[in-house]
């Protein structure tokens, strides 16, 4: 008997791929498999920081945009017996294009998962999408679930909401730090209905959907029934973050156009802004699921607001975070302007000043004013640098070095620049510790 169940126990355990994994949802769901004993993979593009964050997974390269072929998922499929995928994107940009993401990817791995006799597929999607939809999101979400339905897979596809956890990303992580805002609380639409759903909720899914006698072909709605308006999820976040209550600043409909305009421009330098146009369509399109299939099937509960606030206390981070998610931009924007009006600045009017500066070093005219064009060229290409995203972090590491070598030529040249009553060499040290901030926090999840 005791032989009998423990061949069943082992039956229960999978190989099981899970792609997007270090993501919000992904790492959620790696934690809760791996607490019922399956054997994990984790695909992922950059996996350097996945492997020490989640040493328990064996992880392998795949990236959306390249495996658009059946045989490029072949290889990483030997000997896995289900797949999760939680790879999506909110909106096309330089770093993401949904056609290959949503649609291409997708179909060669589902494609590989039939032929070489995948047992299982559970695929997160989102709530509200349809081939009617209004955005390219849920367009290319909805062709990607369409394309599992039609397989001869035992699949499953989720359609969760609105995902609350205690981490945060994208959208989430605005929604803190809204509610971290001092004075008052801007808002779009603050009327608009939300369905919310916990990270929890989800991971518990796919767990009861990779157990014996799941009943999957089907699509479930991972929702909390009852909707919340945004902006009752704000104050409730707001009050779990300890902050004291405040009245909403209720934006014209104007700003959403401007600030979705102002975000997709964004976009194309790499920035993955949670206030594109497609979070004001989707949200205009106030998407209301039915969780009865889902907690009919598995018998979970779906958490509501409170619940899922109550689950732990908001930690001195989470006030952080909140209260630090504006000025990351802020810092970033800032920092790009200050390099950008130097170069301007010495290039025009400083430019009688910065020669006077380099009067001590004895450098003939020519050499003089090489010198300066040469600087403010840097400054100019270190600005704009700083706005593409892929190239922020090194921009900020190579702004940290050159205002120390400033420091140091203009120590040389003229030490008496310490003393200036406009502080113009002291006034280099709070720039600096904003680069030092700017780096710190410069990574988006």
């Amino acid at each position: 008997m005791h032989s009998l169940e423990a061949a069943s126990e082992r039956d229960r355990k999978m190989r099981v791929l899970v792609t997007g994994a270090y993501g919000l949802v992904g790492s959620a769901i790696l934690s809760r498999l791996r607490h019922d004993g399956h054997t994990l993979i984790g695909a992922g593009r950059t996996l350097a920081a996945a492997r020490r964050r989640f040493p328990y997974v064996r992880w392998v390269e795949a990236d959306f945009h390249r495996n658009t072929t059946v045989e490029a998922w072949l290889p990483l499929l030997s000997g896995v017996d289900a797949v999760v995928n939680c790879v999506g994107a909110f909106q096309s940009g330089t770093r993401d294009d949904l056609q290959r993401i949503h649609v291409d990817a997708p179909a060669a791995l589902f494609a590989a998962c039939e032929r070489v006799g995948i047992r299982r597929v559970v695929h997160v999607s989102a709530i509200g999408v349809g081939r009617d939809g209004p955005t390219e999101f849920s367009t290319s979400k909805a062709a990607s679930d369409s394309r599992l339905a039609e397989s001869r897979l035992d699949w499953l596809i989720l359609r969760p909401g609105v995902v609350l956890s205690s981490g945060v990303y994208g959208a989430t992580a605005m929604l803190r730090g809204l509610a971290g805002l001092p004075w008052r609380t801007p808002l779009i639409s603050p009327d608009s209905a939300v369905q919310i759903v916990s990270v929890d909720d989800i991971a518990d899914t796919v767990a009861w959907a990779l157990g014996p006698g799941a009943d999957t072909r089907a699509i479930f709605e991972l929702v909390y029934r009852d909707p919340y308006p945004l902006a009752h999820i704000v104050a409730e976040q707001r009050r779990w973050l300890g902050f004291a209550p405040q009245p909403i600043w209720r934006l014209p409909p104007a700003v959403a156009t401007l600030v979705g305009v102002a975000a997709d421009a964004l976009g194309q330098l790499g920035w993955r802004s949670p206030a594109r146009s497609t979070a004001f369509a989707q949200l205009a399109a106030a998407p209301i699921g039915d969780p009865s299939a889902w907690i009919a099937a598995t018998g979970i509960r779906p958490k509501s607001l409170d619940d899922i606030l109550a689950e732990r206390p908001a930690t001195l981070q989470d006030r952080w975070f909140a209260r630090l998610y504006w000025l990351k931009p802020a810092a970033i924007a800032g920092l790009s302007l200050l390099f950008l009006g130097s170069g301007i600045v010495s290039l025009g009017p400083g430019w009688a000043e910065g020669m006077r500066l380099l009067a001590p070093a004895e450098l003939s005219p020519p050499v003089a004013a090489a010198v300066i064009v040469g600087g403010a060229l840097l400054d100019l290409v270190l600005g704009v640098a700083l706005l593409v995203r892929r190239l922020t972090g090194i921009t900020l590491a190579a702004m940290l070095a050159l205002t120390v070598v400033y420091l140091i030529i203009a120590t040389v040249l003229d030490p008496t620049l310490w003393a200036d009553p406009l502080g113009r060499l002291l006034k280099t040290i709070p720039v600096m510790l904003l680069m030092l901030f700017s780096l710190a926090v410069i990574e988006e999840r």
